[in-house]
């Protein structure tokens, strides 16, 4: 894939798609604490945002890694897109379907409690690296940064949105994000297997 708008479309969705658990928890974190700074704000933005851009990296380092020994594995790529992000959609979209509570949204927004919520909210992006491995480091770097943006946007959004009305869109917010990853994750697939 060269640099195109189907890349910055791409990317874009893919960045929408990993933020909705980051969206949920920054309600979330909106709604515990209302009276939260604009320069916190962004700061919690920016963690998020931090962790959806180097996951994806590390997913495309370790794939470039491993197939530079072994090159039969190339062809179980578009099969483990398809597995990962249909696993981690289902999950996301049966969590929004059930209004299931995570665990992140009782936590306080210290530094600890955010590094952790990164972690655990960007650990599906892993995968993307899966799905960008066709591109050279300076194509998936800049998808990392989309990803990062988006998130990064979506997430001061959920704060403020937190800030007012609570956490009554998180469970619709995981639903919008299971399906894009659900799709992403089956048009990897036939894109890999056709």
């Amino acid at each position: 894939m060269s640099l195109s708008f189907e890349f910055f479309f791409y990317s874009t969705l893919l960045g929408t798609g990993l933020a909705m658990d980051a969206f949920s928890v920054s309600l979330a974190n909106g709604l515990n604490e209302p009276r939260m700074r604009k320069k916190k704000m962004f700061g919690v933005a920016g963690i998020f945002a931090l962790f959806q851009a180097i996951m994806p990296l590390l997913g495309w380092l370790c794939v470039h890694t491993i197939l530079k020994r072994f090159q039969a594995f190339e062809k179980f790529i578009p099969w483990i897109a398809l597995v990962l992000l249909g696993f981690i959609g289902v999950e996301m979209l049966l969590d929004g379907l059930q209004k299931r509570k995570e665990e992140e949204e009782t936590l306080k927004t210290g530094l600890v409690a955010l590094l952790m919520q990164g972690i655990a909210t960007s650990i599906d992006a892993l995968s993307v690296g899966f799905t960008i491995s066709e591109y050279g480091i300076g194509m998936a770097v800049l998808c990392a940064a989309i990803i990062a943006a988006v998130t990064f946007f979506i997430c001061a959004a959920g704060l403020a949105i937190g800030k007012k009305f609570g956490t009554k869109m998180s469970g619709k917010a995981s639903v919008f994000g299971g399906v894009i990853l659900i799709l992403i994750g089956l048009e990897i697939f036939l894109t890999g297997i056709f």
